[in-house]
């Protein structure tokens, strides 16, 4: 007696049936459901993020059959222990991230560059839509990179 079901829906769109008092807390039902794993996982009501681990469900109009969205993510306390230490790799520049996105506006940049010398030197090879094409492409490149890097 009172007691509430609650859908509990994951990303990967399983549910799982969780059985709760309406006096229980959101601490209370995550322990219960994710023992070992509550600082990972965020559960979601009505488009809100329930942080609060001492509000009650009742306090949170959570009534019978509602559903909660779960999302287990994986942060960096949890990822810590399971990466070895790498050492020391070499020098780098503190603060410099280098992945793909970082150097991706630099290329296009030299590949375009190389494209209006070829275009300008080697004009003979360049038919009509040739140059349109490459008209646009640095028109769209140069609307995305002010749009991106001119906030």
């Amino acid at each position: 007696p009172g007691l509430i079901k609650i859908r509990l829906k994951f990303l990967n769109d399983t549910e799982e049936v969780a059985v709760a008092r309406p006096e229980d807390t959101v601490g209370i039902l995550k322990s219960k459901y994710f023992p070992g794993q509550e600082s990972q996982m965020k559960l979601i009501y009505r488009g809100q993020l329930l942080q609060d681990q001492a509000r009650t469900l009742r306090s949170l109009r959570i009534t019978d059959n509602c559903v909660i969205h779960c999302h287990h993510s994986r942060g960096a306390t949890a990822a810590a222990p399971a990466l070895p230490d790498p050492g020391p790799a070499g020098p780098t520049a503190p603060g410099l991230p280098l992945g793909g996105g970082t150097l991706m506006v630099p290329t296009v940049m030299v590949v375009l560059a190389l494209g209006w010398y070829f275009r300008i030197n080697y004009r003979q090879l360049f038919t009509a839509p040739a140059t349109v094409s490459l008209i646009g492409v640095t028109v769209l490149v140069t609307f995305l990179a002010f749009g991106v890097y001119g906030q």
